[in-house]
């Protein structure tokens, strides 16, 4: 175990797992706070909450055990490679895998497999070379990584000020208000339930999702979605919010039976996609070399496939209609 004392002196009012995390001490702000509700923080030797608001001269006790350091690994695994040059490359990622290595996933994810195909920048946390941006371990789709420390540089410039478009193909649950609409409601930490996510205005973030139908079917309904703001589950938190919750997802009422929907039809249905419906299938972004745009798609995988095919043999509707599914 590992101990220390802090002798707070803060320039103005600040919560406690805020100043814990800013202070260096080298983990994240969740695990701060698990920390704290496991009575391994005190301050002035009394246990305490996350929000305590701390003032001038407190002292703050933490006990906690240092992660060990670990790096990323190459790891022989395939990889769906969608386009690559000398500095950038973009992976269709399957269902299941996380993007990066962290703690209880060191091995199997996708960057293990990136390392065992080519060189990523180093110019990252060594738990994630290359990174741009992540998408859920159960989320498939196309994510971008960089190769050298210049194309690094220009496409996180490019994903902090929101100019990669990226669009999603997801099942839903339900029928929709309308063939086109937008979700505008702030996303935050659920309050009970710290590990998840939730449309609440507490400590929350601004979030929003568009979405377009593309077929309806009886009792679900294909759409494609774009995000404004890239929030943690933004899109399964938005649609669980308006009851539309995303087909076959275990956290946000995907697996849930609705009303209306016969059993027969419902197992069908969790017997085909046992994760979360939802597809990254379009990315566009301006090349940080060459700077023309680009873009590129990844077709449905098996699961939703056999979805889709299900629902148009089984459960369509007349008020069908359909698009290209992975244009832009």
């Amino acid at each position: 175990m590992t101990d220390f004392p802090i002798i707070v002196r803060p320039k103005e009012k600040t919560r406690l797992d805020k100043y814990l995390y800013k202070s260096g001490i080298g983990i994240s702000r969740s695990q701060i706070q698990k920390l704290i509700e496991n009575g391994n923080v005190l301050v002035n030797d009394n246990p305490t909450k996350s929000h305590t608001i701390l003032k001038y001269g407190d002292k703050v006790f933490v006990d906690y055990k240092k992660p060990q350091p670990f790096q990323a690994k190459a790891e022989s695994i395939l990889l769906d490679i969608i386009f690559e040059d000398e500095d950038v490359i973009v992976i269709n990622k399957p269902p299941g895998m996380v993007t990066h290595p962290a703690p209880g996933h060191l091995g199997g994810t996708l960057v293990n497999a990136l390392l065992g195909h080519c060189e990523l920048c180093k110019d990252t946390d060594r738990t994630r070379p290359g990174v741009i941006h992540r998408i859920d371990k159960d989320t498939s789709g196309l994510l971008i990584f960089a190769k050298t420390n210049v194309a690094l540089l220009g496409l996180s410039k490019q994903i902090e000020a929101r100019s990669v478009k990226r669009k999603y193909i997801s099942f839903v649950w339900g029928k929709l208000p309308s063939a086109e609409g937008t979700v505008n409601a702030p996303i935050g930490r659920n309050t009970i339930e710290r590990k998840i996510m939730a449309v609440t205005p507490l400590n929350s973030r601004k979030a929003i999702t568009h979405y377009k139908v593309i077929n309806k079917f009886k009792y679900i309904t294909e759409i494609k979605a774009s995000l404004d703001t890239g929030r943690t589950h933004q899109i399964r938190v938005h649609f669980n919010h308006i009851g539309n919750p995303v087909v076959g997802d275990p956290t946000y009422g995907g697996r849930k039976q609705l009303p209306g929907v016969p059993v027969e039809e419902f197992n069908n249905i969790m017997g085909i996609i046992s994760r979360q419906a939802l597809h990254a299938a379009f990315i566009e972004f301006i090349h940080p070399i060459s700077k023309e745009a680009v873009s590129f798609s990844a077709p449905l995988p098996d699961d939703m496939q056999q979805l889709s095919q299900y629902l148009s043999t089984s459960l369509k509707t007349s008020l069908s209609d359909s698009l290209n599914k992975t244009s832009p």
